[in-house]
């Protein structure tokens, strides 16, 4: 499976901002060559309106009856010797009477639009002669008695274009050819631009890397660049929280090789005392058959701190506890419960269920798997410190409003002291002086199973809640432990 090419951050930045300048440029040439014409003209074209003006002072009119029948003429030294502008340029002269006829100059110049404005100041267009463009400058001479609105004498001045196209080609050369330069330059100089902006995550890399593999402390913050820092406050944070799990795992797998340490060496002592009996000849059956039962208790107490070391890792993996579901922690909790009754009948205590029912009463999102080793662990440990006689009740109750739900576990052991109720959520924590045997992981798996879960568990002592009660007697063997973890209740 082919996977996308890298992307280069350099390349990217280069990308975005040598596109644009690319872009830009072929459209300067053409407002480039639009302004360079608009230049070229305005001189040209402030010389041919005085030259018009000059033609127009030559027209001479001889009054008539009306303005249609006054005879205009033009002074004979201006239309036989008209000066040329340039040896580039040609230029042709039209002179018209109100009435449009030609009285001197070249007929091939056209007359003005039909829709412009009669004016007595020069006006300039572009038009055709012989085939060729010239550019035009025009204005009315009025006639005696009439103003130029209404009728009057046209004068039209034309020049080719060759003088405008020159200039126009010499602005646009003088402005385009440095930017054969300049663009290369700009080139060059935004290369390096960036070379040098990104030479601060090139060290922040090689620092990186010169690190050791165990070295998660912070990186200075203080030698990046503004737009890093937030990076650099990122990978700070997954170091510190990578150096967390790390010492979290090296002190779970000490403490778990301790606790696998003393079930494996009885099993071990177990094994070389038969041997040896075997050896020194003695058969008796029941001293090997002491031998094998310490060698099953002795296995079974290993297979337990394996299955509790498995369920500890399991509530503590992130990914597996974002996997929640809607679950009945009513049906969760009866099956554990019922789990525990050959325990518990074993044992001579008296184990019960209260509280909702199974179909609908406690309905919450979580992790089936997890929620059902969270109750068996709590009916576990108050399995092992009730005596015989005693009674632990699991119960399941759903607050009025449905905000949470309640998993309560209470037994009649010999209750846990204020001081204590902290710390027997430890890994491997077990109270001194209840010669209770066991892991000290099952409070602790209780504990991460609840955080998944977004719950509050706490310890109280079950005589003050029963003390309250009329119809129940307070338990004789102790102040008994009430184990309480409230579930929010999140919309699926």
């Amino acid at each position: 499976m082919k996977t996308a090419a890298q992307r280069s951050l350099f390349g990217e930045i280069l990308d975005w901002m040598l596109a644009p300048l690319l872009l830009l440029w072929p459209m300067s040439l053409g407002v480039t060559g639009i302004v360079a014409q608009e230049i070229a003209n305005r001189p040209y074209d402030r010389e041919l309106a005085a030259l018009t003006r000059v033609l127009a002072r030559q027209v001479v009119v001889q009054e008539g009856s009306t303005p249609a029948a006054a005879r205009i003429a033009l002074n004979p030294a201006a239309a036989v010797e008209w000066p040329s502008l340039d040896d580039a340029a040609q230029v042709y002269y039209q002179v018209r009477d109100p009435l449009g006829q030609i009285v001197a100059g070249d007929a091939a110049l056209p007359p003005p639009p039909a829709n412009s404005l009669v004016m007595a100041e020069p006006q300039f267009r572009d038009d055709v002669m012989y085939n060729e463009t010239v550019r035009v400058a025009w204005l009315w001479v009025a006639l005696p008695g009439s103003d130029v609105a209404s009728a009057g004498v046209l004068v039209q001045q034309a020049e080719t274009m060759e003088r405008r196209g020159r200039l126009s080609s010499e602005i646009i050369k003088g402005v385009i050819l440095p930017q054969f330069i300049i663009l290369p330059v700009a080139v060059v100089l935004v290369w390096l631009a960036l070379a040098r902006g990104i030479r601060p995550l090139q060290e922040l890399q090689r620092r990186i890397r010169r690190r050791e593999a165990g070295d998660l402390s912070p990186i200075d913050e203080r030698d990046v660049p503004e737009e890093v820092s937030p990076l650099v406050v990122a990978i700070n944070d997954l170091l510190q929280r990578l150096d967390q799990s790390l010492s979290r795992q090296k002190h779970f797998l000490a403490d778990a090789a301790h606790q696998l340490k003393t079930p494996l060496a009885g099993l071990r002592m177990q094994a070389e005392l038969a041997a040896r009996e075997i050896d020194a000849g003695q058969s008796d059956p029941l001293a090997l058959k002491g031998a094998l039962r310490q060698i099953a208790v002795s296995s079974q107490r290993a297979a337990h701190s394996v299955n509790q070391l498995l369920s500890l890792a399991r509530a503590e993996d992130q990914e597996q506890a974002l996997q929640l579901k809607l679950v009945d922690m009513a049906d969760i909790t009866q099956s554990a419960v019922r789990d525990f009754v050959p325990m518990a009948l074993e044992s001579g205590i008296d184990l019960g269920y209260e509280g909702a029912q199974p179909g609908g009463e406690a309905l919450m999102l979580g992790h089936a798997v997890l929620l059902r080793e969270l109750v068996r662990n709590l009916v576990d440990n108050a399995l092992r410190y009730t005596s015989a006689g005693g009674t632990v009740t699991a119960r399941v109750l759903r607050d009025p409003f449905g905000h949470v739900v309640v998993l309560q576990v209470e037994d009649t052991g010999p209750g846990i002291a204020p001081s204590e109720r902290e710390r027997i959520f430890e890994p491997f924590y077990r109270a001194l002086g209840t010669g209770v045997d066991g892991t000290g992981l099952g409070l602790s798996i209780v504990r991460e199973i609840a955080l998944r879960h977004e719950a509050e568990i706490t310890v109280e002592d079950a005589r003050s809640r029963l003390a309250h009660s009329p119809q129940t007697e307070a338990p004789a063997s102790g102040p008994g432990a009430l184990f309480i973890v409230r579930f929010p209740v999140r919309r699926a």
